[in-house]
């Protein structure tokens, strides 16, 4: 090598020391050199060692998350083969090819500030795309904003959307507002046997001033739902309201099986609940993206006694009040 290539590599070594200031990192469970966003008040672990996703989003040390034993240290109980706590995905369920590199692959982290970190997985021949996540936390709030991009690396046209599988920490209230016309009787759906009833029955599961409401594992784990009011709650045993913040499309098409907007997971357990918004259907050509972005937030909200229930219009106006999310403008 020339002198003067070996000086052009050495300058541009610093100049990314400069620009790109190292990640901080922690150990978090069966995981090191994890990385980590903070600000007084919150902090975001993510697990770029399985699948990049989010091992803690944490108020005042509190977190939002369920993370499994295992994964926390313990030994085997079920979820070995299962990543726990913020996942995210992409669907269609029932179509999309098997994707470990994807869900359980070693992803790299690619950018980092102070506030943001973006990991990038593997490439999947299977489903022939990689995923891009950004986190970015606001340096006062708990405002976490996640954006999943699907890229096209294969040479064929691909269509898939995305599937937010959040494990939210205990089965608590998970509460949906209702918006844009029904297409369910019951405002929503539920799996059972390989099939989709949509009449279902069940005493844990009621509408109430314009809100969907779950105060309880239901008699099967998975519902889907079809509103389109762009958030969703979940009040938390331990004293935290979790909501997430997701675009909705009325005029596009959803390719799950249901064509749900949302949907939610909660095993008889009582462990957790997850909650899962489902974008719109994406036709992604060879080297083309589309991406997909949810806000998250946490703010101290104690649970309500066995006689009591989630002040709705307070949450609601609270949601209402909070700062515009990136897709107001569109």
């Amino acid at each position: 090598m020339s002198p003067i290539a070996a000086w052009t590599l050495w300058m541009a070594a610093v100049a990314f020391e400069i620009a790109a200031p190292s990640t901080q990192v922690v150990d978090f469970g069966r995981y090191q050199d994890c990385p980590v966003l903070r600000n007084d008040r919150t902090r975001v672990v993510l697990c770029p060692q399985v699948g990049g996703r989010v091992l803690e989003y944490s108020l005042d040390g509190k977190n939002a998350l369920f993370v499994s034993p295992y994964e926390l240290g313990q030994p085997d109980d079920g979820w070995k083969h299962n990543p726990s706590a913020g996942r995210f995905d992409i669907g269609p369920e029932q179509i999309v090819p098997k994707r470990d590199p994807l869900f359980r692959g070693q992803w790299t982290v690619t950018s980092s500030t102070d506030h943001e970190i973006e990991l990038t997985s593997p490439d999947c021949p299977t489903t022939g795309v990689r995923l891009v996540r950004q986190f970015s936390l606001d340096h006062q709030t708990s405002r976490l904003v996640c954006t999943q991009r699907i890229e096209n690396i294969s040479d064929r046209t691909v269509q898939y959307c995305h599937w937010s599988r959040t494990l939210a920490n205990g089965a608590g209230i998970a509460l949906l507002p209702l918006a844009g016309h029904a297409r369910f009787p019951k405002r929503y759906v539920r799996y059972e046997g390989g099939g989709i009833l949509t009449k279902p029955v069940d005493d844990n599961i009621r509408i109430r001033d314009g809100f969907l409401e779950v105060i309880g594992p239901p008699k099967t784990p998975k519902l889907g739902m079809d509103s389109f009011a762009g958030w969703v709650a979940h009040q938390q045993p331990a004293g935290l309201m979790f909501v997430k913040q997701y675009p909705t499309f009325p005029d596009r098409l959803y390719n799950e099986v249901a064509g749900i907007t949302l949907s939610t997971w909660a095993p008889a357990s009582g462990e957790t609940v997850e909650v899962e918004p489902i974008g719109p259907a994406e036709t992604i050509s060879p080297g083309q993206s589309a991406s997909f972005t949810e806000v998250w937030w946490l703010w101290d909200s104690p649970y309500p006694a066995a006689d009591e229930s989630v002040d709705l219009d307070r949450l609601r106006d609270r949601v209402n009040n909070l700062p515009a999310t990136p897709w107001a403008k569109n």
